[in-house]
């Protein structure tokens, strides 16, 4: 990378920091906000800073929250019989927007041995104890179907069996709109496993 001034080159590198943006990218975020009023780069340096002083972590759930306990784990109306576990807290918006009632736990990531994602750096013990605390009759499993999600299903499911809750997993298969030719292996023989009458 090219010598720019030190204030360029410090903000490159932290925006590197963050998820798919690589040091073109970067550079080109610098350039664009370099462009923009002070007023816009206070308001977003505000934002920042009351991103890391406001949020916290939900003490039931462990999504997050403004508050000790989340807007989700408040709401009476939700069915406190189903508890969905997710890796990450932005599923619980992908899985609200598709109409889930129920409850969630976050557990903060998938197993992924090499990357030292073991079971002890996950919000699995937390889970337990809920579902010795909560009356949960069912406990759904909605990680992604990938390597790290299906070591995560087959792990919980081995812990929850000494639990008198139904466990189960998010149904895959072909999506809508999508071709035969172009469905992997795994989602295709799943599609064609979970099959049901018309």
């Amino acid at each position: 990378m090219r010598q720019y001034p030190k204030p360029i080159e410090t903000l490159v590198s932290l925006f590197t920091y963050l998820p798919g943006v690589g040091p073109k990218t970067a550079v080109r975020f610098v350039f664009y906000l370099l462009k923009q009023p002070k007023s816009t780069m206070a308001r977003m340096a505000s934002a920042l800073q009351e991103l890391h002083d406001a949020v916290v972590t939900c003490d039931v759930c462990k999504t997050y929250s403004t508050e000790p306990v989340c807007d989700t784990c408040r709401d009476g109306k939700r069915d406190k019989s189903l508890l969905c576990v997710v890796a990450q807290p932005r599923d619980v918006g992908t899985l609200d927007a598709a109409g889930f009632s129920g409850r969630y736990h976050v557990l903060g990531g998938a197993l992924s041995p090499i990357e030292g994602i073991t079971p002890d750096k996950l919000e699995v013990a937390s889970l337990l104890v809920r579902l010795r605390q909560e009356p949960v009759r069912e406990v759904i499993l909605a990680f992604n179907p990938d390597i790290e999600g299906e070591a995560t299903i087959m792990y919980l499911s081995k812990q929850l069996q000494s639990f008198s809750v139904r466990v189960t997993r998010l149904a895959r298969g072909l999506p809508a709109g999508s071709d035969l030719e172009f469905a992997d292996e795994v989602t295709l023989g799943d599609a064609i496993s979970r099959r049901w009458e018309i």
